[in-house]
């Protein structure tokens, strides 16, 4: 089988060096004997592109570009705050096709936070960065304004994304995660690539 080829476009400087790192992980835990070439991701400023259509053109043309060349997949992973994700990630998504509708993107939406996966698999990251050895995932971790800060305060240095990003991507559970809701949709889609 060959290897995916990934395209990433993201709005934080920590996803910008964890998300290839996850992305591999959960291809290599999928079983599906495929390992994607995951370019450096293109880091947006979220605003800009869900609110300026020449900005939000221009990234997506040139993560198109990039993808087109190794028959690869564009994907667009942001957090989605207080939007709706089941409204912005189809809207998103017919509006990068209206750009170009030569190559296949993946708009996953990270349900308040990226760091909203992290609380759902809480347990597996006892111990990391100073957490406590006995942490325990919140009830409905996509309820959760402020995951960043919910980290930070059960740290004994203040969560930083840059720092703890990565560092929490390549310990934490992806099947403790999946018990989040917009983090088993990224599992599913990467799956089906």
């Amino acid at each position: 089988m060959s290897s995916p080829l990934i395209v990433p476009i993201v709005e934080g400087h920590g996803e910008w060096e964890a998300l290839p790192l996850l992305l591999r992980r959960i291809l290599a835990e999928s079983g599906t004997g495929s390992f994607p070439s995951v370019n450096s991701p293109i880091r947006i400023k979220a605003g800009s592109f869900l609110r300026d259509q020449d900005y939000f053109a221009r990234y997506i043309t040139l993560a198109a570009a990039k993808a087109a060349q190794g028959g690869g997949t564009v994907l667009i992973l942001l957090d989605c705050e207080d939007d709706c994700p089941a409204e912005l990630g189809p809207r998103l998504l017919a509006m990068a096709r209206a750009v170009r509708n030569d190559v296949t993107y993946v708009v996953t939406l990270a349900h308040r936070e990226f760091e909203t996966w992290f609380l759902a698999a809480a347990e597996s990251l006892r111990g990391c960065c100073g957490l406590p050895a006995d942490l325990e995932a919140p009830a409905n971790p996509e309820a959760i304004r402020g995951a960043k800060e919910w980290l930070g305060d059960r740290m004994p240095e203040t969560y930083d994304p840059i720092t703890h990003q990565v560092k929490f991507v390549a310990r934490f559970s992806l099947q403790q995660a999946g018990r989040n809701p917009s983090f088993a949709r990224l599992v599913s889609k990467l799956s089906a690539l």
